[in-house]
């Protein structure tokens, strides 16, 4: 009776395995930036904060640059349409913020951003469920600044920041790490630091569990590093290839590829394979630019990218792009 007792065993877990290999994503075999036709879509801009958020299934984007001043309209987009979003109450016009969704709060956190003359050291929280915003109030704010970089802890899944920029400061650039309570910023004290930087990429890796940072503008210090946060320390990692130092460079996780993503100033696309940096080769690429919104849309799956301003001749652009793989 053994032997047969060992063979239905083995068909079991084949059978297992088949299920557990059929539910894992088939990786990208050809990419493609496709631009979108969206019947409506926001103004012209560059650097806005742009999000998924889970509660409403939709990317949230708000203010940036525009033709001639800055803004604070909000809007979504639902993977086909953009749709403006009028609120009671909304963050003072401004570029340079960041945004990212804390799983904790089920709620979008956004931080900083300049405004003409000032730099902003403001929080606020996008309710996806009722499509508000509210200003978080608390004593101690983290230093007002531009180009920090948020992302969601890879553990908690609360908001977190790395970084900033301020050019008032005598050194202009941050490398302090911040965690969200869902009340107030906390300043944490890991036993490594970052290299200081503003407008750097800061990006959660699922399939790996942790952060990747790269890139920014450290003033006068390189940023051509690359690092992981695991949820308790970071650690500079040293790959063959590293992307340049990219300011406002946009980037997000891509299901397909399970992999970082990012869209480079001179219209190059790489990926991080959680070891090293790889060039890619879309069969298209959107123009160059830098300061674009960019984040994964988690309801299909898909990276989209929007504005920017052109390398090519510094005009704003208020394009859709989408990453598609194949």
């Amino acid at each position: 009776m053994c032997a047969p007792t060992q063979g239905i065993k083995r068909l079991v877990m084949a059978v297992a395995l088949f299920a557990f290999a059929a539910e894992l994503p088939v990786l990208a075999q050809t990419l493609e930036w496709k631009k979108l036709s969206t019947a409506t879509a926001p103004s012209v801009r560059m650097g806005p904060a742009m999000a998924y958020d889970k509660v409403s299934r939709k990317l949230v984007l708000f203010g940036g640059f525009g033709a001639s001043q800055n803004l604070n309209d909000t809007w979504t987009f639902d993977g086909t349409t953009w749709t403006e979003i009028s609120t009671a109450v909304a963050p003072p016009p401004r570029n340079g913020a960041s945004m990212t969704y804390d799983r904790f709060i089920q709620k979008l956190v956004m931080f900083g951003g300049f405004d003409v003359n000032h730099y902003l050291g403001d929080t606020w929280l996008w309710d996806g469920a009722t499509s508000t915003w509210t200003q978080a109030q608390m004593s101690s704010p983290p230093p007002a600044a531009t180009g920090a970089m948020l992302f969601t802890d890879p553990l908690s899944g609360k908001a977190m920041m790395f970084g900033g920029y301020n050019a008032t400061q005598v050194i202009p650039a941050d490398n302090v790490t911040w965690g969200w309570d869902g009340n107030y910023w906390k300043k944490l004290s890991p036993a490594t630091k970052p290299i200081p930087r503003g407008w750097g990429i800061a990006v959660m890796d699922p399939v790996r569990n942790n952060v990747v940072l790269t890139a920014g503008n450290g003033d006068t210090i390189r940023t051509d590093n690359t690092w992981t946060w695991d949820g308790h320390d970071w650690t500079q990692v040293f790959p063959a290839t590293q992307i340049p130092s990219y300011v406002s460079a946009g980037a997000a996780f891509d299901p397909l590829l399970q992999a970082v993503v990012v869209l480079g100033a001179a219209g190059d696309t790489w990926e991080w394979t959680g070891s090293d940096w790889v060039q890619l080769t879309p069969a298209n690429s959107p123009p160059a630019r830098t300061a674009e919104g960019m984040a994964l849309d988690r309801k299909y799956g898909q990276i989209i990218m929007f504005g920017g301003q052109l390398s090519s001749n510094g005009s704003l652009v208020n394009s859709t792009w989408r990453l598609i793989g194949q």
